[in-house]
């Protein structure tokens, strides 16, 4: 009887699997006794583990310890910057996003409609060089330096230019590109970034708001007042951990890693690109572990669905929206069709993903598509 296959798995850019480096790291973390904010000996020996961690995540992004603001994840970052400035700036009323934000981003336009500016993307799935909506009354602007569903790396220096000469903060949302780009808080002279440690091997349930010190924000909650006052609670010492190592070993591999991911994903791209009527979304530059496809007559869920059941893990779009799927809002924000757009899969490459991932992906992915479409008539 022959042997059953093992699963490929390429949803990286939902989550990645644990690094055993991250994983050991916990591990030894847990153990510790003691509240990082206690005083006594258990509690300062947490607290060395917790600053620690800050240290090295700090060193990985290019930035320095104290802004490094631990939170649940990149949802939590988003939603405290966005509030916090808000909050903190009540002069300027208004914050700019831009088109096909994650959903953490985008979620503000339901909360306070009539004070947020889109701002548009083109056909490429970047921002349009118009950033007018840009202006004295705006407190934040905050877009996405790497696309969730489409991998497109947006050009930071005109939004840097629009926000610089209008007054207003500007924040990137570099879930996506740690680990995968280089990354340097000073250097990109943003006032807060966004990552989270689950996309890049660590723990779910820890992320970072990296915070110039000069800026202070309006927190959204009350309490013992850590994490520069903005989120109180007691710290997650073990994922802070956690995540240090996995974000440095990300960092210390990226050079080699981009390259390698960059190589399987043109051979992803070209052997897609042998099956009728399909489009690649996004063009370069783009992240080398994003590939997003439209496979024109079919609809996205089957033919995930049918790959899920040859034993390949993809998905339709920000898992930040799964269970329910529509139409990519990142695609129609990019001008597709509702057809095109509830007909695309997204590819995420990441460390298991090898020459045989990609051999499995294009065995089984022609006869997928005939029986999506087949499906659809």
């Amino acid at each position: 009887m022959s042997a059953v296959p093992e699963r490929v798995y390429l949803d990286h850019a939902a989550s990645a699997p644990l690094r055993a480096e991250a994983a050991a790291a916990m591990h030894e973390a847990w153990g510790q006794a003691g509240n990082p904010s206690s005083l006594h000996t258990a509690g300062r020996a947490a607290r060395r583990i917790l600053e620690e961690s800050r240290e090295a995540i700090a060193a990985a992004l290019g930035a320095r310890p104290a802004e490094v603001i631990f939170t649940s994840g990149g949802t939590e970052a988003n939603n405290l910057i966005l509030l916090g400035a808000l909050g903190a700036r009540r002069e300027r009323p208004r914050v700019a996003i831009g088109g096909g934000a994650h959903p953490s981003v985008a979620g503000i336009a339901e909360r306070i409609p009539d004070r947020v500016d889109v701002l548009a993307l083109d056909a490429s799935g970047r921002l349009r060089p118009d950033l007018a909506a840009i202006g004295p009354g705006t407190a934040l602007v905050s877009v996405l330096l790497v696309n969730n569903e489409t991998g497109v790396v947006q050009s930071p220096a005109p939004v840097r230019a629009a926000a610089v000469s209008s007054g207003a903060w500007w924040h990137a949302d570099a879930v996506q590109a740690f680990g995968h780009l280089p990354l340097d808080f000073a250097g990109l002279g943003v006032d807060a970034m966004t990552v989270t440690a689950h996309k890049i091997g660590g723990p779910v349930g820890i992320g970072a708001l990296v915070l110039r010190r000069e800026i202070t924000l309006a927190a959204q909650g009350f309490g013992g007042g850590q994490e520069r006052k903005l989120r109180s609670g007691t710290a997650m010492t073990a994922l802070a951990a956690g995540f240090a190592a996995a974000a440095t070993s990300a960092v210390a591999e990226l050079p080699v890693e981009s390259v390698r991911l960059a190589a399987l994903r043109d051979r992803l791209v070209a052997g897609v690109a042998q099956l009728s009527d399909v489009a690649v979304n996004g063009d370069p530059p783009v992240s080398p572990a994003i590939l997003n496809v439209t496979f024109r007559g079919c609809r996205a869920d089957d033919l995930l669905l049918i790959l899920d059941a040859a034993g390949i893990d993809c998905s339709t779009g920000s898992a930040c929206t799964a269970g329910v799927h529509q139409p990519s809002e990142v695609l129609l924000a990019m001008g597709r069709t509702e057809a095109d757009a509830a007909a695309s899969l997204r590819f995420s490459l990441g460390l298991g993903s090898d020459d045989s991932s990609i051999d499995r992906v294009l065995a089984v992915l022609p006869d997928a598509v005939v029986r999506a479409r087949a499906a659809f008539q």
